[in-house]
């Protein structure tokens, strides 16, 4: 069973230990290896985005960071998910994603954005096997941006175009 625990200052130093089990994600996104509690509290205790652990029994396997509305194009994206570097292709990211995208059809959003660096390909493969589309790319801090999206719908129920 797969838990969602809000992150909370209590909490930051299991965000950390997530975060800095995935080097070269961070060496890609920032140019070095490991990341401090100051930008992970930045980043995961804001006004802007739910950030959450991503829990199984009695462990912390990963983290999800959701923005239900992004003022630049009104939609719902999704930061950042990442699955602590010990339990990498276990199929983990897979099931996260759609017991989350569940959450996404309970709210009523209809599609999903997120931003993948370009260089990325391993997360890119990752995303488009999911259904996800590239639709544009953006400069963001000096590198190019893939923005992918998917439009999700009720299970069962067949979307109409």
């Amino acid at each position: 069973m797969i838990y969602f625990e809000r992150i909370t200052e209590n909490t930051l130093e299991n965000a950390l230990i997530i975060i800095n089990s995935n080097s070269v994600y961070n060496i890609l996104e920032s140019g070095i290896p490991s990341r401090d509690i100051y930008e992970i509290k930045e980043q995961f205790l804001n006004q802007t985005t739910d950030s959450f652990l991503i829990k199984t029994e009695d462990q912390y396997i990963g983290l999800i960071d959701f923005m239900k509305n992004n003022p630049k194009d009104n939609c719902p994206w999704l930061g950042l998910l990442m699955i602590h570097g010990d339990f990498h292709f276990k199929g983990y990211g897979k099931t996260i994603y759609q017991s989350f995208e569940d959450k996404f059809l309970s709210e009523k959003f209809q599609k999903i954005r997120i931003g993948i660096i370009k260089e990325n390909d391993q997360a890119k493969r990752f995303w488009t096997a999911l259904g996800f589309e590239v639709y544009d790319q953006n400069p963001w801090e000096g590198k190019i941006v893939d923005c992918l999206e998917k439009h999700i719908h009720a299970k069962g129920v067949k979307a109409i175009e």
